[in-house]
């Protein structure tokens, strides 16, 4: 089917990857709808900024933007295929499904089912409930953080249960996530976040120990009939190291020999139990001491990184075109294909992956051209790009030496 139009909330690289799926399998061009235009979106010809309102996250201003957008773009003729790329967004288009529903087709969960899952601490009762095992965890409020007693021993994993709120908080130093060695980390840590507009819970986890390497990423799509079609693992390489990057991908291996049988049953099981619709995202680590995958927080939506699935031989687009649009059955699907996803630059992983056999597995598919860069696509190039393109490849370097190892409350 080629006969529609992708519309695609927000302009980061996760949206410019979900534009590359969808070009490449349908050759259609994108628009976006966002709050401001990234650099990711910029000098694209697979993106189109079709509308940008600071105020989008506000629930009559997302309603009425893309209802305005549909009423413009002739929505009666062309189908409109809504797909959210970050957790509020999703949130938003759950709450509003009855009011969009008209205008576009989209995937997505029933709102209790999202704020069930996306807020971390919801996403552990979960897991408990349904046997998936994950880092010893607690929580504090802005009320209790001073006096929190800690299950387990330092270092402690410190990150906000809400993340859409956490996104919108600012104060020095901060990260995406923390970690504090010792008390009086805790305490400067926690004192900073409560001291800035975030006032919802944090989460404070056991450390898993291990390299990047022990990183897993598990993307999935499920069908309108709560059935899962896809489920995609890679092992990461290495993380990105800057303060709002820590916790997402710079390298990804995707290969059959990383797809543990057990795991990717539970998941799935998991999925349906829950009733899941349209993508999920899963950020999780092997624990060598238990020799269990230790899930860390589920996204409700596709992960900035799943390009990685694409690359892969698994259109992301397709899965969800066949579904909405096409309304053709599937069974399940499970990747395993062989291929190096980066957003890094090559000579960033050369020199920070510590692990030879994965630094040449790496390297074999380099060569033999089973690679593919999130933000680098042959068919999207123009002087714009380009120059923008090696600037940011060569400031991977100088950030990732800055700030390569930094969890703490510094820069």
């Amino acid at each position: 089917m080629q006969n529609f139009q992708p519309v695609l909330l927000g302009s980061d690289a996760n949206v410019y990857g979900m534009a590359r799926s969808f070009y490449e399998e349908y050759g259609v061009t994108s628009d976006a709808v966002c709050k401001a235009v990234l650099v990711a979106c910029r000098h694209t010809k697979l993106v189109r900024i079709a509308a940008v309102e600071p105020r989008l996250e506000e629930d009559e201003v997302f309603v009425r933007t893309l209802v305005s957008y549909a009423e413009s773009h002739d929505y009666r003729a062309r189908p409109l295929l809504l797909v959210s790329c970050a957790d509020g967004y999703t949130i938003l288009l759950a709450r509003h499904r009855e009011a969009l529903a008209p205008y576009f087709h989209f995937a997505c969960p029933d709102l209790q089912t999202v704020l069930d899952l996306d807020i971390k601490d919801n996403f552990y009762r979960a897991c408990r409930a349904h046997g998936l095992s994950f880092p010893q965890t607690a929580t504090c409020t802005a009320q209790n953080y001073r006096q929190a007693e800690l299950p387990f021993d330092f270092p402690c994993i410190i990150k906000a249960s809400n993340s859409a709120a956490y996104w919108n908080c600012s104060f020095p130093h901060k990260k995406k996530v923390f970690l504090a060695n010792n008390r009086a980390e805790f305490d400067a840590i926690t004192a900073a976040i409560y001291g800035s507009e975030y006032q919802d819970d944090l989460i404070l986890q056991e450390y898993i120990p291990g390299d990047d390497n022990c990183m897993r990423v598990l993307n999935a799509y499920c069908g309108l009939d709560r059935q899962v079609r896809l489920l995609a693992l890679g092992r990461p390489l290495l993380e990105e190291q800057t303060p709002e990057g820590i916790g997402n991908y710079a390298a990804i291996l995707s290969d059959p020999e990383y797809n543990d049988p057990a795991l990717l049953e539970k998941m799935r099981a998991f999925l349906q139990d829950v009733g899941w619709v349209g993508y999920a995202n899963f950020d999780m680590k092997y624990d060598a001491r238990t020799g269990e995958y230790k899930l860390f927080e589920m996204n409700p939506r596709q992960g900035r990184s799943s390009y990685f699935v694409t690359a892969a031989g698994y259109n992301l687009a397709r899965f969800l075109v066949e579904d909405v649009l096409e309304h053709k059955p599937a069974e399940l699907t499970v990747a395993a294909g062989r291929s190096l996803w980066m957003i890094a630059p090559y000579g960033v992983l050369r020199k920070y992956v510590k692990d030879p056999a994965l630094r040449q597995k790496a390297a074999a598919l380099k060569k033999s051209g089973r690679c593919a860069h999130q933000l680098y696509c042959k068919q999207d190039r123009s002087w714009q790009r380009g120059l923008w393109y090696a600037r940011s490849q060569l400031n991977y370097y100088r950030k990732t030496a800055r700030y390569y190892g930094n969890k703490g409350l510094t820069d």
